[in-house]
């Protein structure tokens, strides 16, 4: 099993500035290209190489990396099938270990034993994610309407 490294790559703030020049170019390249499947990127610095054919997908992808990197947010990339342990699992949930154990062992969040260790893959621990956001909102919502309600708002 390959080591899944969940550490964030962060721009230095003198960096930002040239992330946020290139995601205009990228988005504006991909708002006047939007039925282009494949994106050819050629290095400024050497006519003698092809360009790079790249997949409309990574140069999306990309767009995302460097709209956190130039907010000055931390970035990782992490395969949707990647293994992750108990603490790197709680650390992206930014919650306690124990904590995680317990919604582990309540069945909240898919897990695999591996001997005695459980490990949970990206895509379950995502889905608990956005599942657990969407309750929040709803939940917030809810507040809102009851508070307007009672004139509290």
């Amino acid at each position: 099993m390959t080591k899944t490294d969940i550490r964030p790559v962060k721009l230095p703030p003198e960096k930002t500035a040239t992330a946020n020049r290139a995601l205009t170019r990228v988005r504006g390249y991909l708002t006047e290209h939007p039925d282009l499947g494949q994106i050819a990127v050629k290095p400024l610095d050497d006519n003698e190489l092809e360009p790079l054919t790249l997949p409309r997908e990574a140069v999306e992808l990309l767009a995302g990396l460097l709209a956190h990197l130039g907010a000055g947010r931390g970035v990782s990339i992490v395969p949707s099938t990647a293994e992750l342990t108990t603490q790197q699992a709680a650390d992206i949930l930014n919650v306690s270990r124990p904590f995680l154990i317990g919604l582990l062992d309540a069945g909240e969040i898919e897990c695999r034993l591996v001997g005695t260790h459980r490990r949970i893959t990206a895509s379950s621990l995502m889905e608990y994610k956005q599942a657990d956001d969407r309750r929040r909102r709803e939940a917030a919502d809810e507040l809102t309407q009851l508070g307007q309600e009672m004139g509290l708002m």
